[in-house]
């Protein structure tokens, strides 16, 4: 079966302000943005240069749910719990975000997995973003 993943869903509650971060933070371009009525849904869909997307969705009425600090306290709850990027520099894209705002949930270190390093950060409203920095493809690049 030939497929791929598409999107990462995020739901936020200040739609402009997180679309703002997500842009500046990641160098993301907006593919388009929607609005349901009858629901009350707001949406945007970004792309990075690389084709990943994240779509941001916020609704009125919505209530803030798991904001685990760090990657071990978010497996204690079952469903989503982060979305990784991989980068061929761990510590400048880290830095980057930080800069950008981003709150530190992970100091850069090694991975479970061997020859990988990593770092979790939190965007502004508490969403974990893993940063994946794999080393054996960076020697060969």
């Amino acid at each position: 079966m030939a497929t791929r993943l598409d999107h990462v869903g995020v739901n936020v509650r200040d739609l402009d302000a997180q679309t703002t971060w997500y842009k500046a933070a990641f160098g993301l371009q907006t593919v388009f943005e929607f609005r349901l009525e009858g629901p009350g849904l707001s949406g945007v869909v970004l792309e990075h240069p690389y084709g990943w997307r994240i779509e941001l969705l916020a609704r009125t009425g919505s209530a803030p749910g798991l904001r685990a600090p760090d990657p071990l306290t978010a497996a204690l709850t079952e469903g989503y719990g982060h979305f990784a990027v991989t980068t061929p520099e761990l510590e400048p894209v880290h830095a980057a975000l930080l800069a950008h705002g981003a709150g530190e949930a992970l100091a850069p270190g090694p991975s479970p997995e061997p020859g990988v390093r990593m770092a979790w950060v939190t965007d502004p409203e508490g969403n974990l973003i893993e940063l994946i920095e794999r080393l054996e493809r960076r020697s060969t690049e």
